[in-house]
């Protein structure tokens, strides 16, 4: 959440910011809201301070009047507290200074194009009519047992999944990147606490209401709350992680797109990266990211697209993101394969995750970024198919397989 004393000093920036996220907020009602609560606290600071004289006096009947008044005020005070906070959760993370104002994705930046898309001399197929003539893809099995939007990897399609694990690994812990791999059910609180359950996130989500637990839709999130409640030491920063897991999606507002296919999906693997970084640093960590999400798309010699968002294209909890989006062949046109996102200081906020800098704890500012999810495979049988049906394997990958290429089963 944003702090308090921020909001009352900076009430039109707030107001503007949520606006250009699309998000609507009554500015005025939490900050009348939050003078409610400054005055009875007020009040009940100077009712403590009277408590504690008589105390000292030994006034019984005195004090048994303060106690009555204190709790009368408590019972007045604690429901005001808490709409104030249900207001505050309700204020999405502004957006950096840097980032253009738009209403949606359509507005987006392209900031940098990198490698030329490949010219065939034969009517290339899309990824589904690839994976399923190799043999690497079945979604019509997954179909039987799950319904629409699942998929069995099969094959030298599960191994090519295990290879562009071991890539993104070998690669981040290179990088001194500590592996973890996450629980995928959260506390329902923990998944507000990141900020993801506002303004209708949910319904994306898979919601187990009976354990009051959610499973992730990526593995940053229980990566990011793993320090709620701590205190890192400065030294220890940045502290940098990579894990892996699966990641479940309801894709509740993608009816009717990307139905064909493995590139929507309700569950799929994922590498993650989070960063924790002292207060200020988090704009060079963000560079630093996508610095190796373009690495790694660069080792699987796919040409991409750098694209920044725009405000009505940013999450409730992000300030500023940056898609890495691939050629497509079949559709002639780049989809994203990865992005990077600062959450600013933000998610610390809610889930109280602070450095100790000297005497004073300060709140980290904390990143994420996708090294690989499922989606690349997508790319790589589209981009590097050949006319007898047949895939070539990115070279960055040959030391993880015993085979170079996919060819049609017979």
């Amino acid at each position: 959440m944003l702090d308090i004393k921020f909001i009352r000093e900076n009430k039109e920036l707030v107001a503007k910011a949520a606006k250009d996220k699309g998000v609507k907020v009554d500015i005025d009602e939490v900050l009348e809201v939050d003078k409610d609560v400054g005055v009875l606290n007020t009040v009940k600071q100077k009712l403590q301070e009277e408590r504690n004289k008589i105390a000292q006096e030994k006034n019984i009947e005195k004090g048994k009047k303060i106690k009555q008044q204190l709790s009368a005020l408590e019972k007045e005070l604690t429901p005001l507290e808490k709409d104030l906070e249900k207001l505050l959760l309700e204020i999405p993370n502004p957006a950096k200074p840097d980032v253009k104002v738009g209403k949606d994705e359509t507005e987006n930046e392209v900031i940098r194009k990198v490698g030329t898309p490949r010219k065939f001399n034969f009517t290339p197929k899309d990824h589904l009519a690839l994976g399923e003539a190799l043999d690497v893809i079945d979604v019509e099995r997954a179909g039987k047992i799950s319904g629409t939007r699942f998929y069995f990897l099969k094959n030298e399609g599960a191994l090519l999944e295990f290879a562009l694990r071991q890539l993104a690994f070998e690669t981040l812990l290179k990088e001194n990147f500590t592996p973890v791999i996450p629980p995928v059910l959260i506390k329902t609180d923990i998944m507000k606490g990141l900020g993801y359950t506002e303004h209708g996130g949910i319904e994306d989500m898979y919601v187990l209401e009976k354990d009051d637990l959610v499973l992730v839709g990526t593995s940053e999130q229980s990566i990011v709350a793993m320090h709620k409640d701590e205190a890192l030491s400065v030294k220890d920063l940045p502290k940098r992680y990579v894990g892996f897991s699966t990641c479940f999606r309801r894709e509740a507002g993608s009816y009717g797109k990307d139905t064909r296919g493995i590139i929507r999906a309700h569950q799929f693997d994922k590498v993650e990266m989070v960063s924790f970084v002292k207060q200020g640093e988090d704009d060079k960590e963000h560079e630093y990211l996508l610095s190796l999400e373009e690495k790694l798309l660069t080792l699987l010699e796919l040409p991409y697209q750098v694209v920044k968002m725009v405000t009505g294209d940013l999450g409730f909890p992000t300030a500023r993101k940056y898609d890495l989006e691939v050629w497509i062949v079949s559709e002639r046109k780049y989809r994203e394969m990865t992005s990077t996102s600062t959450t600013t200081d933000f998610q610390a906020r809610r889930l109280n995750i602070k450095y100790q800098d000297g005497g004073d704890k300060k709140f980290v500012n904390i990143l994420n970024g996708t090294a690989f999810s499922t989606r690349p495979i997508v790319a790589i049988l589209e981009n590097f198919q050949e006319k007898d049906g047949s895939v070539n394997v990115p070279k960055a990958l040959h030391k993880y397989l015993d085979f170079t290429k996919i060819t049609p089963k017979k």
